[in-house]
């Protein structure tokens, strides 16, 4: 599989196979992923791998948080969302939920396939990705240029993986959890595994914008 391959397969996988991802892969993929370009060569990542029975202890935890979610220390989304990006959120959620068969006024309905974050949709292995709190923009960015290439690399070795901002609503808790420094705040996670190819959820592909919508030109 090449790059372009693997661009292309890249999904967000939402429900995964418990068969476990083999330990030297993960390692492989992780060290590979730190050559993401990082401005001033900051390295500004941090992460903690969750599998096997930390995984399941960790899910008990979340489990009893569930009832009292907090807000997240960054926003998800900026709070006046304009437009296309309004436009854009909604239709991906009506698609997701039309796969699921959940209406749009089933809202308990949602709120419990919402919940799926926090077990991460069933994968058998977690990374959680923290940063520094005095990082700024430029380093959320290499972050996320780290997030990317790890997500590919996994694709080329066979391994479905689903990024998730959702686990920033129990951050301080997950962050007592994995034992973080009080200076370093929880950014995201990603759920590994393996695809289940039959599910409906795993079926979805996300549109994207022409490239005039969103590109300009000068000179050629």
């Amino acid at each position: 599989m090449n790059v372009t391959q693997a661009v292309l397969a890249r999904r967000s996988t939402r429900d995964f196979l418990p068969d476990p991802v083999p330990h030297e892969l993960v390692r492989e993929v992780l060290e590979l992923s730190a050559r993401a370009p990082s401005g001033g060569n900051l390295q500004p990542w941090h992460l903690d791998v969750v599998a096997g029975t930390a995984l399941n202890d960790l899910h008990r935890h979340v489990r009893a948080l569930l009832a009292d979610v907090t807000s997240a220390q960054y926003a998800v989304y900026p709070p006046n969302l304009g437009e296309p990006y309004r436009t854009y959120r909604y239709q991906v959620g009506e698609a997701l939920y039309g796969r699921l068969g959940i209406g749009r006024e089933d809202k308990a309905g949602r709120r419990a396939w919402f919940a799926h974050n926090y077990e991460g949709f069933g994968a058998p292995l977690m990374v959680f990705f923290s940063i520094d709190r005095n990082m700024g923009a430029l380093q959320w960015g290499d972050l996320g240029l780290y997030l990317q290439t790890a997500m590919l690399l996994f694709q080329e070795r066979g391994f479905a993986t689903c990024p998730q901002a959702a686990w920033a609503t129990i951050g301080r808790s997950l962050e007592g959890w994995l034992h973080l420094p009080t200076h370093r705040m929880l950014a995201f996670g990603l759920a590994v595994g393996r695809a289940r190819s039959d599910s409906p959820v795993n079926q979805l592909e996300t549109e994207r914008a022409p490239l005039d919508h969103f590109a300009r030109f000068h000179g050629r």
